[in-house]
């Protein structure tokens, strides 16, 4: 049965290993000058407190390897659940294949589980060897990207780590399922194709922010969670500020859940009401602070950042943020892997159940 099971899949598995083969050799081959690169301008920039400058250089000049490469650690698992989990019953129903097989003295349970433990545990092993070779050669950019792709984001944390093997598990198993339960290859395909889709979405947006209690704090207004400060109009008036929504001080690459503006009272600050609008990773906020006189006067119109912040903070202007810091990166790894293995065993528990009770 093994040895059938193999036949079958080796020339997928094959095709696989060579691209993985070929992706971890040019990430090995330019890991190392891309590592050596980051610590020299580390080394560089850091007498002269210039590193913020060399972060934006460093990444934007790797940006698009970056993204290419976190896009296909994040497309794997759905690829899997399509062209490995979907087909892998279906084809032999479609071709009633499976029937001779069982009258061969194999049970349905025997023909299952190695169907179901050899493919994925290739499955996993091609996720977890392209998920970790990337967490390795990303590391430096990881360092030094914007708060909008660090590892703790919702784009990142999916494609670092021991997650893309959870998801490459469930993904396979899911495809399984809705294959045996459709009874046909192309519907179980678009099917799993949405159910994993969807499941993906849900699990950053409603699951990952609640796997351990967020950290609720206010903050002094600064540089990192300040993004630009305006005058409102020319003839004098508040000052417009555009907050971070995606960055906190003293928390970098944490995951910023809600941001936002408080008075010295503690009371949410307004927004514009004139149809103004900020960078999409900000929030706009206005602050009774004059504008024609005072350190945050301006005849251009333009702030003088540094003295206006302070004038701001004595004021009693704070940024409350509620978020999850870098440093619970591994735990929401080891966690949310967990779940997908749990929703991975219950699937694997309905497979067995339906092909003894359902399928005939």
């Amino acid at each position: 049965m093994i040895w059938l099971t193999w036949r079958q899949f080796r020339g997928s598995a094959a095709m696989t290993a060579a691209v993985l083969v070929v992706l971890t050799a040019v990430l090995a081959l330019t890991g190392p000058d891309l590592a050596s690169r980051y610590t020299a301008g580390i080394a560089g920039c850091t007498p002269d407190n210039t590193c913020d400058g060399f972060f934006d250089r460093f990444f934007d000049e790797y940006q698009l390897p970056f993204l290419a490469l976190t896009l296909v650690v994040l497309i794997l698992p759905a690829l899997v659940g399509l062209f490995w989990g979907a087909p892998l019953i279906t084809r032999e129903l479609e071709s009633a294949t499976h029937l001779l097989v069982w009258n061969q003295s194999v049970t349905r349970a025997r023909w299952l589980a190695v169907k179901l433990g050899l493919t994925g545990l290739a499955a996993m092993a091609a996720a977890g060897v392209c998920g970790l070779a990337v967490t390795w050669w990303s590391d430096p950019l990881d360092k030094s990207a914007v708060p909008e792709m660090a590892q703790m984001s919702p784009l990142v944390f999916g494609a670092r780590g021991i997650a893309p093997i959870g998801y490459a598990a469930f993904a396979f198993v899911l495809g399984v399922t809705v294959g045996m339960l459709v009874g046909r290859t192309l519907p179980a395909m678009a099917l799993t194709l949405a159910a994993f889709a969807a499941i993906q979405l849900a699990m950053p947006l409603l699951v990952r922010p609640h796997l351990m209690p967020p950290v609720s704090a206010t903050f002094e207004l600064n540089q990192t969670n300040v993004d630009s400060l305006h005058m409102q109009g020319q003839g004098g008036g508040p000052v417009q500020v555009f907050l971070s929504t995606s960055a906190v001080p003293g928390h970098a690459g944490a995951w910023v859940l809600s941001s936002d503006l408080l008075d010295p009272a503690g009371r949410t600050t307004a927004g514009s009401d004139d149809g103004t609008k900020g960078p999409s990773s900000t929030i706009e906020r206005f602050i009774p602070v004059s504008t024609t006189s005072g350190p945050c006067a301006s005849s251009a119109g333009r702030t003088s950042t540094d003295a206006c912040l302070a004038e701001i903070n004595r004021l009693g202007y704070r940024q409350q943020a509620t978020y999850q810091p870098l440093e619970r990166f591994w735990p929401f790894q080891w966690i949310e892997t967990g779940l997908y293995a749990l929703l991975t065993l219950g699937l694997t528990w309905l497979s067995f159940w339906w092909i003894r009770r359902g399928l005939s």
